[in-house]
């Protein structure tokens, strides 16, 4: 009886043991794998920005703000004609997959995998149609920038976003440069009376012009100087672009883009306290964090009308050049694409 009773209690102990061995080998698979609900799919490694949320979500101890999000699926393309795009995946493809990234050969294979989308390829051109396929599959959808292709792509996109609703949001990582914030919400210069904001403004010939490279400072100015310009003014030479935005309240803003010269980011704020420099820049940490809120919440951290205004604004500045300087409205630029 005795040996029996000990038999029967080992085997009680030894199943609890495994129960718990087991346990804790799935507790442990989940602390390293992707949760379900926050599994990332990512379109686009033909960008350095790709890399860097990968190494930022899937590294080895995350910050607890990314809130075990992890990148788990990759789609490589991807431009097809920029060589400064093309020339990156190859490489951009195996640094990921060292990462535990998974690489499929379609969006739609990349959908089955993941909760969320980063739309991160480069070119804006294929970003309607990458959009479109994500969105109809009902996931919520960061799109680095830019939006689209051209105004008319922005605009389509967003409607798409409504029409399925599904939450969408882009922006540069310039908006959460250092104190950034606190400028833009008056806590270091009260009230914005104006700002000068510049970055470099490379052009690529498949782009509106500050679509591809301009509109990290545009999105500078945008930030500290909020939505409401319904004028634009651009000054072009082959070096440099200086833009005058007029706002609604009779504020100014302006937008110097570099082609020469040393290539940084930043700008000067105006306020109603005293003046205020903007940066350094800071790297994508900060996006990144927006990101995961925004994957988290289905709330957008920036507006639709204020995103929409920032393309208008760079599409009326193109429209400036195209008649030698001239002012024009955002509105009438607005109009135009959407009769597009």
């Amino acid at each position: 009886m005795k040996n029996n009773l000990n038999r029967r209690k080992f085997l009680q102990y030894a199943s609890v043991a495994g129960l718990g061995m087991g346990l804790g080998a799935k507790a442990f698979s989940m602390r390293r794998g992707a949760v379900a609900g926050k599994r990332v799919g990512l379109i686009g490694l033909d960008t350095s920005h790709s890399t860097a949320f990968v190494e930022a979500l899937n590294g080895v101890n995350p910050d607890p703000d990314y809130k075990d999000y992890k990148i788990v699926v990759a789609y490589p393309w991807g431009s097809r004609d920029i060589q400064s795009s093309t020339e990156r995946i190859p490489s951009y493809t195996e640094e990921v997959k060292k990462h535990g990234v998974e690489i499929v050969d379609s969006i739609p294979a990349l959908l089955e995998k993941a909760d969320v989308v980063l739309l991160e390829t480069n070119d804006g051109r294929p970003h309607l149609e990458q959009a479109l396929l994500v969105m109809k599959a009902g996931k919520t959808l960061f799109i680095d920038k830019p939006v689209g292709g051209s105004l008319e792509d922005t605009i389509a996109i967003f409607d798409a976003a409504r029409k399925y609703k599904v939450p969408v949001f882009s922006a540069s990582s310039l908006r959460y440069m250092t104190g950034m914030q606190d400028i833009a919400a008056g806590k270091t210069v009260g009230k914005v009376l104006g700002a000068d904001a510049f970055s470099p403004a490379p052009l690529e010939p498949h782009h509106p012009d500050f679509f591809w490279y301009g509109i990290h400072g545009v999105e500078t100015l945008y930030t500290v100087m909020g939505k409401g310009c319904v004028e634009v003014t651009r000054f072009y030479t082959e070096g440099t672009d200086v833009v005058v935005g007029a706002w609604n309240d009779g504020r100014l803003g302006t937008f110097r883009g570099t082609r020469t010269g040393q290539h940084e980011y930043g700008g000067t704020v105006f306020g109603e306290k005293g003046v205020a420099r903007v940066g350094p820049y800071s790297g994508y940490e900060a996006l990144l964090k927006q990101i995961v809120r925004f994957f988290d919440t289905g709330v957008s951290p920036v507006s639709e009308e204020e995103t929409m205004e920032i393309y208008a604004f760079m599409e009326a500045a193109d429209e400036s050049r195209r008649k030698g300087g001239v002012p024009v409205k955002l509105s009438a630029t607005l109009e135009k694409a959407r009769k597009k």
